[in-house]
């Protein structure tokens, strides 16, 4: 009897992965690392523009290692979508597909002739994915759907930093990533409603709607509060809806996060009864002069004398730990979320694996990315015989 415990849950299912950069292929990632055969449609030239998307100097097999890692396991068909031949060859291999995914901008497949109305007669099965930056309609319709611009244009940009500073986008590609488990998330429902329907769908995602989603508890607050922008914390701000204490300060040997704590609870800690002369209900009015007043205090001490009071009292807080640290930590050693990717000549790179862990399997494909082209033949030598 087979050990279904083994089986990905997504075996059997192949995805066409049409997409560039990062949100649309991440998603692809992640229908791979869960046991799809994700195949890449790459044009012959260059193929994924990510590719040659070289990052801090790092590549891997002749392309770029971050491509890599949005890649991994996947194999690569090229094909010039322009061409008859090839798009018919395609045409045929979307027939045989469960998923396919693309991030053109609009109006880019209907020029080609794949979009939704056009695959559908195609393959009525098939759930369609597409990425866009700002959605289909409107007058952003087609500007650079690029996360950084989608931080600056959804005011995400304006939530980070001091009262003082200046707008601060996150370091890293927030809204594609958080895009593309929205894909995910709407591909899979769309799978499920078809082995009950027989029927397929379209899933459409953008960064833009990703942005307010991720946002939702404090764009709430802003909807509610007569859509006045909300005023970051002068010192340590992290939430500009929450009270103090919640935020990070400095400390002699580093800083401390410190998160929803009563205040009285705070004084008596640190012992400092001015901060409990506040009086809970200004913890939000007055946060910046009660924050002022826990800065300097928990300036004096170091970060883990500062753990030794807290945390045993309950108080929610953690040392702010730089990446080094990180990986040092008995957490991180717990979290196994490091896997070696192999080359297809052997050469090795890290990476993180897929979070997620099923039957008490962590999933992950060791291989690399594929090189350009590799699996054009095997894969669509059937299909140019009219054979499925």
């Amino acid at each position: 009897m087979t050990d279904t415990a083994t089986i990905p849950p997504l075996s059997g299912l192949r995805v066409l992965d049409f997409a560039q950069f990062l949100a649309g292929p991440v998603a692809a990632l992640r229908l791979a690392d869960l046991g799809a055969e994700v195949i890449k449609i790459e044009r012959p030239q260059g193929g994924d523009s990510c590719r040659s998307m070289v990052v801090n100097e790092q590549i891997l097999e002749g392309d770029s290692l971050v491509f890599h890692t949005f890649n991994r396991g996947k194999k690569s068909v090229a094909a010039d979508l322009k061409e008859p031949a090839d798009l018919e060859k395609i045409r045929r291999l979307i027939a045989s597909a469960d998923v396919m995914i693309h991030n053109f901008r609009p109006g880019v497949m209907e020029r080609i002739g794949l979009d939704y109305p056009a695959v559908r007669k195609i393959n009525p099965r098939l759930v369609y994915g597409t990425v866009s930056g700002y959605g289909n309609e409107g007058p952003w319709r087609d500007k650079p759907g690029q996360d950084l611009l989608v931080q600056a244009l959804s005011g995400i940009a304006w939530l980070n930093g001091n009262a003082d500073d200046g707008p601060i986008p996150t370091g890293f590609a927030m809204l594609d990533v958080a895009t593309a488990g929205n894909l995910v998330q709407g591909i899979l429902a769309c799978l499920l409603r078809r082995g009950i329907t027989g029927k397929g769908a379209l899933v459409e995602v953008s960064l833009l709607s990703a942005a307010l989603d991720l946002t939702f508890e404090q764009f709430t607050c802003f909807l509610n509060d007569a859509k006045r922008q909300p005023q970051r914390h002068r010192i340590g701000n992290a939430n500009p809806y929450q009270p103090a204490p919640y935020g990070i300060y400095k400390t002699v040997s580093g800083y401390l996060a410190i998160a929803m704590t009563p205040l009285s609870e705070l004084a008596r800690l640190l012992q400092a009864p001015e901060i409990d002369a506040f009086g809970q209900e200004r913890a939000f009015c007055d946060r910046n002069d009660i924050k002022a007043v826990i800065a300097g205090i928990l300036a004096t001490r170091t970060t883990d004398e500062w753990l030794g009071i807290l945390e045993p009292a309950g108080v929610w807080c953690a040392p702010v730990l730089d990446w080094p640290d990180f990986i040092a930590s008995d957490g991180f050693e717990a979290l196994d979320a490091v896997q070696t990717i192999r080359s297809a000549s052997g050469d090795e790179a890290y990476t993180t694996r897929c979070p997620i862990r099923i039957d008490g399997r962590n999933l992950g494909k060791g291989e690399g990315a594929p090189a350009l082209g590799l699996h054009t033949r095997t894969i669509l030598k059937s299909f140019a015989a009219g054979e499925e």
